[in-house]
């Protein structure tokens, strides 16, 4: 058996890193860079990246529109190719990071990526997710290689809103037990090769960071102060959930994801929220040893992720409605697939409503 693993390049984090290191690691990959900073950032923090830049490397400042669309990745490509640009760089949000990947692997350019949130696990990735010019979600492209570097700045991620890093330990809480499962029935990661054992021994490291330093990071973050515990966790959203589900795989919990977005009362819950309550789902699929549910509930409910379905805004949804979500994410080419077992909509259907019972009875015990 073949096995593949895939990683960034070079991975920088710390409090900081922004000016005092974004200079030279640029320097490394190109003369000349194009940086594409979402809108806030670039009124934050334009006149800190260009004093740190002065006399370092040559570059422009682009404002990104809003989409990961074909257009705007042809427009800032344009842009690119216009000022001779040898270093791609995103700064921001997911869209706009996307829409730098995607610039990189259209001009062949290294990729420099500079999340200014610790929300999901996407910044080391090479999936980008493409959009219509109105926000409809369009396709998934995998661009041939990962960032040639992420770099973290920990005081810009301590300084944003404490749900955003939430929503981060939510996704990432997700990826032990979706790779474990792609282990158990050898299923294919991103690159449709079977993960190394590196890949889901990076994935469990994931978990336990996450139970042994996410209450005390929820905690500086809502102080908008870096601390030790605040670091593990924001490397375990960035780096190790990237590696572990980019390079052990995909299951449950984020199929269940995928499904409930079919559900509007779900869309104003971001997306870590929703694979939160996934993973609870996921663990009522298969008979698992009740002391890790048990554990895994008391996080979502110590860190505040959601442990009900009311959590997400299903509170009084119907058999029916919940049945579609279930059905979508059974659907042909879904990664719910790759567990090591059969799953139907029906079984899914009813690990949504165990997870939901066992959430408000542990509610109603603490009330």
């Amino acid at each position: 058996m073949v096995t593949t693993a895939i990683f960034p390049a070079r991975y920088v984090q710390g409090k900081g890193a922004l000016t005092s290191h974004l200079p030279q690691e640029l320097a490394l990959l190109g003369h000349k860079a194009l940086i594409l900073m979402d809108p806030v950032v670039h009124q934050l923090h334009r006149a800190p990246v260009e004093t740190a830049l002065a006399g370092v490397i040559e570059y422009e400042i682009e404002v990104f529109n809003s989409e990961c669309s074909d257009e705007e990745i042809a427009r800032i490509s344009d842009k690119a190719l216009g000022m001779g640009a040898s270093v791609i760089v995103g700064m921001g949000g997911g869209k706009t990071l996307d829409t730098a990947k995607a610039t990189g692997a259209n001009l062949k350019s290294p990729v420099a990526i500079v999340p200014t949130l610790a929300s999901t696990d996407a910044p080391c990735s090479s999936l980008v997710v493409i959009y219509t010019a109105e926000g409809e979600f369009k396709r998934y492209l995998m661009v041939p290689r990962n960032p040639d570097l992420v770099l973290v700045d920990s005081a810009i991620i301590a300084a944003a809103p404490v749900r955003f890093l939430v929503s981060g330990m939510g996704d990432a809480l997700a990826t032990w037990f979706e790779a474990e499962d792609c282990r158990i029935k050898g299923a294919g990661n991103m690159t449709a090769r079977p993960g190394p054992m590196t890949a889901f021994e990076l994935a469990r490291f994931c978990y336990d960071t996450l139970m042994r330093y996410g209450r005390l990071a929820k905690l500086a973050c809502e102080q908008h102060q870096v601390t030790p515990a605040l670091e593990h966790v924001i490397e375990a959203n960035t780096l190790l959930s990237g590696l572990g589900f980019e390079s052990g795989g995909l299951a449950a919990a984020h199929a269940i994801h995928n499904g409930l977005t079919v559900l509007p009362q779900t869309h104003a819950y971001w997306h870590g929220e929703k694979v939160a309550f996934g993973t609870l789902a996921m663990l009522m699929l298969t008979d698992r040893a009740p002391e890790l549910i048990d554990q895994v509930y008391q996080f979502c409910e110590d860190v505040g992720l959601p442990v009900t379905l009311a959590d997400i805004g299903l509170a009084d949804v119907s058999d029916s409605d919940l049945l579609e979500a279930a059905k979508a994410s059974c659907m042909p080419g879904e990664t719910m697939h790759n567990e090591p077992y059969e799953v139907t909509p029906e079984t899914v259907l009813a690990a949504m409503r165990a997870a939901d019972a066992v959430g408000r009875a542990r509610k109603a015990q603490r009330q």
